[in-house]
């Protein structure tokens, strides 16, 4: 496998993917023809969503081709080169990764060694299910069982911030939630980074380190250079 999980598309003050385009171009390589899908784009129309990756990464003599420019999207997916999926909202994602038909075969091809580019929800849908996005449910996904292309959830965006004299809970209180209930451990990406997948197995960067979430109620902190002390776990996983 090939995946490059992106925690987000775009740093506070800077132009959209400039903290990713040159890292998505050394992960890519030789391959310049991607197929974007932009289902979790809601405010924005997939032409437009598909026009904005295409200006981030033309200058890296990448060919962005929207899923919804084939007749068939199960036979876009089925040709790729590479596969990038964008960020929006996750419940709108997923519901259209089931209607189209393409959540199983996205699966197949990244095993057989597709790469995979993700940011946003599009590196939540990578894990197991869609329980730890930080999106609202606008629409009902026919599951919320995702890619599994990782053996861990994901939390994008991660961020221990909190607004003052605001009650609402925190990112820590929801995710504190879903490990009371819920075995897969969470690792959580804050701004700027990413997991780099492949049979080597799995590496943090972009950042100066993240933090894992573990049933029932513990809370891991690992800097960069200690990563490998946690998913060197997951070598069987990502070797398959």
């Amino acid at each position: 496998m090939n995946i490059l999980l992106l925690s987000n598309s775009t740093n506070h003050g800077e132009t959209y993917m400039n903290h990713a385009k040159e890292k998505i171009a050394q992960f890519l390589g030789n391959r310049k023809r991607v197929l974007f899908i932009p289902y979790a784009g809601v405010s924005i129309s997939y032409d437009a969503y598909t026009e904005t990756v295409q200006a981030a990464l033309a200058e890296h003599g990448i060919e962005i081709q929207g899923i919804h420019q084939f007749d068939s999207a199960q036979t876009a997916i089925k040709q790729a080169e590479a596969i990038a999926v964008g960020g929006g909202n996750t419940f709108r994602l997923v519901q259209q990764l089931y209607e189209q038909g393409v959540l199983d075969l996205i699966r197949t091809r990244v095993h057989d060694g597709c790469p995979f580019v993700g940011w946003s929800a599009g590196s939540n849908v990578a894990g197991p299910t869609l329980c730890t996005t930080n999106d609202m449910p606008i629409v009902e996904p026919r599951s919320f069982d995702c890619l599994n292309l990782v053996p861990f959830q994901i939390n994008p965006h991660y961020t221990e911030d909190t607004i003052p004299n605001h009650g609402g809970e925190s990112r820590k209180a929801r995710l504190e939630e879903y490990i009371c209930l819920n075995t897969n451990d969470v690792v959580c990406l804050p701004e700027g980074s990413w997991l780099e997948v492949n049979e080597s197995g799995i590496a943090f960067d972009g950042g100066e380190g993240f933090k894992v979430y573990q049933h029932p109620d513990q809370v891991l902190d690992f800097e960069k250079h200690a990563a490998s002390q946690y998913f060197n776990r997951f070598k069987k996983f990502t070797s398959n």
